[in-house]
């Protein structure tokens, strides 16, 4: 069990990281390797197999999750053979050349079953073919990352309602937060893993779009939605405010503000999560809520999903997986933040 939020620092990172390594990476290792190819996701909270569809945005999270456990945790082989065998399945299989872009759903064998239905699944291809590549030292997979960030640049040029969007397509008229959260630090860790200004440079047009249109000075609040000249969009989409996703998409600028050193906007990220998070409730609350409800005694991981009142939930949201990314990163970063505070 995770100590108590309020206990050292040092005891923080050490009862996350034992979460992290003894719970969460042993569940997927014991239940999810396809041998023929990629990583089960459609899996229930007990390790069974509920089908063997495979989602490249689960994919390529995957492949972001075991590199980074190589880059940040420990270089461990098994790890980083995994995250290399997850990539394989998902570039023989999944590359869509007349699109140019990466498919939403393959069968277990690598049919087809959705195409490119969602900009996201780029996003996350590139966020784990950079950590791959960092992991590797292979060109073949930086080269890759940009390919698909050069389509990717195409078609975000175009009006976010014509841009593919699975699950939730964008409102006619309107801008939505998760494509410039996403790219903004897609194209920032791109660019610095091939030291690509042109990369950089998209990256900080998606940060500022974040602080200067979706963030609202008068409220302190930063919305999800924005009509597309930047004006507000209608409730109640357009009033819409996602504390979750918006401590989220701060963690992603306060990265890129570090390594730009730009100290003004690490303290206004900062700023935002304290706000948004109390919002909804303060940290050790979550915490402790969290510990309480989601660990799945007798198996490790999480449940994906509860209702209201703390019980599982069976019905699918966005998709019909148990996503072996943000939980596991997550406790990635915590631990990768509290060895650096405790040094």
């Amino acid at each position: 069990m995770v100590s108590d939020p309020t206990h050292s620092l040092p005891q923080l990172r050490t009862s996350l990281e034992d979460h992290l390594l003894e719970s969460i990476v042993p569940f997927w290792l014991k239940h999810a390797v396809d041998p023929a190819g990629g990583l089960n996701s459609c899996i229930r909270d007990d390790g069974e197999v509920a089908s063997r569809d495979k989602w490249l945005w689960s994919q390529w999270r995957a492949v972001w999750v075991y590199s980074s456990l190589y880059n940040l945790i420990e270089q461990r082989d098994e790890w980083l053979d995994l995250a290399k065998h997850i990539c394989n399945f998902a570039v023989r299989f999944g590359w869509d050349e007349q699109v140019g872009g990466w498919v939403l759903c393959l069968s277990g064998d690598g049919k087809v079953i959705r195409g490119c239905d969602s900009i996201y699944v780029d996003s996350f291809a590139i966020y784990g073919l950079t950590a791959l590549a960092r992991a590797t030292g292979d060109d073949q997979y930086a080269a890759l990352a940009q390919k698909t960030a050069d389509h990717a640049l195409r078609r975000l040029a175009m009006p976010h309602d014509e841009i593919p969007h699975f699950p939730y397509p964008v409102p006619k008229g309107a801008r939505v937060h998760g494509i410039d959260m996403m790219f903004a630090l897609m194209f920032w860790e791109l660019g610095q893993c091939v030291d690509e200004d042109k990369y950089r440079e998209a990256a900080i047009v998606h940060c500022d779009e974040v602080f200067d249109h979706y963030y609202r000075p008068d409220r302190d609040m930063l919305l999800e939605r924005i009509a597309a000249d930047r004006s507000e969009f209608p409730p109640p989409l357009g009033t819409t405010v996602n504390p979750g996703h918006v401590i989220e998409s701060m963690w992603f600028q306060i990265h890129i503000a570090r390594d730009r050193n730009d100290q003004k906007r690490i303290d206004k990220a900062v700023q935002l999560i304290k706000r948004h998070l109390e919002m909804a409730w303060w940290y050790d609350k979550v915490h402790e809520y969290a510990f309480a409800h989601y660990p799945v005694p007798g198996y490790g991981e999480w449940r994906q999903k509860l209702d209201r009142e703390g019980k599982p939930m069976t019905d699918v949201v966005a998709l019909p997986v148990k996503d072996p990314f943000h939980l596991p990163r997550a406790l990635i970063y915590c631990v990768d933040v509290l060895g650096r505070l405790t040094q």
